[in-house]
């Protein structure tokens, strides 16, 4: 699935939160100060929820709850080609080194919960009354977005160019949508650029997690 639509109606309040990998108290911690409600507000991750930090599976047990909504990050689609047996040795030093630990029922049980990655979509489309939200973990990788339009899908869970683009002085967003939320590169602080947002701050790495309130 490459594109997933949700209306945010459904919804009393929405919060987006950048790369988990495994920080699974630190959010637990934001969501207990923000005074989230499971029965009525919705997190949406803008993916790598895995690997690098201490809790990798209470973060996969996150895709169970029906208040959280995920797009994959390029650490889940390593994870998901390691378990195909493809470039397993690129996962285990990228972070995914936990789940080469795990033995018996601990093993079984990782490797279900990863399994529910493939149905991660690549880009969600949040519509809020007129405004449309797009979330994706590196890049949506064209100048204008549209729903269901083809892309490099590769670009969207990897890509760095248009931020080292922006380093450099370029400051154009991408029409068809109000904002877009990405995360795939450590920040210090959340940065936005035109209608860019890029809030992974890099928590696994000692900094904060940051968590925005979008509606």
């Amino acid at each position: 699935m490459y594109y997933q639509s949700l209306n945010g109606a459904a919804w009393r309040r929405i919060w987006v939160v950048g790369d988990l990998h495994g920080c699974r108290r630190e959010l637990d911690a934001l969501l207990q100060q923000h005074q989230f409600d499971p029965q009525q507000d919705l997190l949406i991750s803008v993916g790598d929820i895995i690997d690098r930090g201490p809790d990798s599976l209470g973060c996969l047990a996150l895709l169970e709850e029906p208040w959280f909504r995920c797009v994959r990050g390029n650490h889940e689609e390593m994870a998901l080609s390691a378990l195909q047996g493809q470039e397993m040795a690129l996962w285990q030093m990228n972070g995914g080194d936990w789940f080469f630990r795990l033995r018996g029922a601990a093993l079984i049980a990782a490797r279900h919960a990863l399994q529910r990655c493939r149905e991660l979509p690549l880009i969600l489309h949040l519509q809020l009354d007129e405004r449309i939200i797009v979330i994706a973990h590196a890049d949506y990788p064209a100048r204008e977005y549209a729903l269901n339009k083809p892309l490099d899908w590769q670009q969207v869970v990897w890509s760095r160019q248009r931020l080292e683009a922006m380093e450099s002085g370029e400051r154009a967003g991408i029409r068809g949508a109000d904002a877009f939320y990405f995360g795939h590169t450590p920040l210090k602080q959340p940065l936005t650029i035109a209608n860019l947002h890029y809030i992974d701050t890099g928590a696994v790495f000692g900094n904060h997690l940051t968590m925005l309130q979008i509606k």
